[in-house]
């Protein structure tokens, strides 16, 4: 298989409604969609979003990256798939978003041409064959803005069918957020809930929000504290935590898993494809935790679309279960750009939505052209 041309799509997708954490206020969804095609005809698609407070990428940076990445593993023929990330590594060093973009498109290409179904070949590819169907994974929904905007989409969104929750804090006084997450706690009932706060606490408060008998029942608090924290600051939180305790922007790779394990630091980890380098990746990441006995939250970036979300998917489908769910970010888009958008169902995603041969979701040629960022244009290379 290679590579004989490729576009590059450069987007900008409004989202339903702005989405306010720590360190911004996202109005709307700059991703990159790559389509390559083969020497035979065949069309993969890949994915990756902007994300310059989580890996450094900047809209221009990740189309440069990518239209690189290209040109330089044209004349590769891509046989094996366990080769992909040493041979990305030997043209490009760092950049896993763009990797992670390409790698997935490659895969897809690989997976349709075999004929199977993406998460299937995770599985045979990691000797998990002999696990039983997939149960379905629980979509989380991310509350935010006032307490009676937060409210009323609770109740809305579970008169849908929706049980997990993640719950933005950081932004208010420490008091404040505490108050706010018991009185959504109370609505919520038994359901799954959990807070994000993008390392916007200090230390003293994360310890301080973990240990409140009034937040007492999340089932995690993700990224209270910055990654740039120390180690001794990881260890204390964890260990005088009443809550447990999730890794997102501080968990790039399988590097910061297993420096995290070392430390017994945390609990579990949110696993982005972006973060990781691509699904091969991400796949080595959730079976480390899963060895440790580890929880593992999958995650797009705000917003990707139904592309990734299908990708991401795939490894919780490849594992079989995903107790803290899927936080899938399409579902916050004003519109989609696949033919037939990944979508819940009474809040869970079913492996059924995902049986066709490769990642299994088409992008839509007209809508794709439709979203492209202001100032740019489509790049075929």
């Amino acid at each position: 298989m290679k590579i004989a041309h490729a576009r590059i799509y450069p987007l900008s997708i409004p989202l339903s409604d702005p989405i306010k954490m720590s360190g911004e206020t996202v109005f709307d969804a700059k991703t990159v969609v790559l389509q390559l095609v083969d020497e035979k005809g065949y069309s993969g698609w890949g994915e990756a979003s902007v994300a310059p407070l989580m890996t450094g990428e900047t809209l221009d940076s990740l189309l440069a990256n990518l239209r690189y990445l290209v040109q330089k593993v044209r004349g590769i023929s891509w046989e094996d798939p366990r080769n992909l990330t040493a041979e990305l590594n030997k043209v490009l060093y760092g950049n896993s978003s763009a990797k992670s973009c390409l790698q997935m498109a490659l895969l897809d290409i690989y997976t349709q041409k075999e004929n199977v179904v993406l998460w299937k070949f995770l599985r045979t590819l990691f000797k998990k064959n002999d696990l039983d169907k997939p149960l379905p994974i629980p979509i989380l929904r991310m509350l935010g803005g006032s307490i009676e905007k937060e409210q009323m989409d609770a109740e809305s969104l579970r008169r849908q069918g929706y049980r997990h929750w993640k719950i933005k804090v950081g932004l208010l006084p420490l008091e404040q957020d505490i108050k706010r997450v018991e009185t959504l706690l109370n609505l919520l009932g038994e359901d799954t809930v959990s807070v994000d706060a993008n390392g916007a606490m200090n230390i003293e408060d994360a310890i301080r929000f973990t240990q409140s008998d009034k937040v007492g029942r999340l089932a995690f608090a993700e990224q209270l504290i910055t990654s740039n924290s120390s180690t001794f600051d990881f260890c204390r939180l964890k260990n005088e935590s009443k809550i447990a305790i999730g890794l997102d922007e501080s968990i790039h790779g399988l590097r910061e898993v297993e420096q995290f394990i070392e430390l017994k630091a945390f609990d579990g980890a949110s696993l982005k494809l972006i973060k990781t380098g691509g699904l091969i990746e991400a796949m080595e990441c959730a079976l480390m935790l899963e060895n440790n006995n580890l929880k593992i939250n999958l995650a797009c970036k705000v917003a990707e679309t139904s592309i990734s979300a299908a990708a991401t998917a795939a490894i919780g489908f490849a594992l079989g279960r995903l107790p803290w769910g899927y936080s899938m970010s399409n579902q916050y888009l004003s519109f989609d750009v696949c033919k037939v958008p990944l979508v819940a169902e009474n809040g869970l995603l079913d492996s059924s939505k995902l049986n066709a041969p490769g990642i299994g979701i088409d992008p839509d040629i007209m809508l794709l052209k439709s979203a492209i960022a202001k100032e740019y244009s489509v790049i075929s290379c």
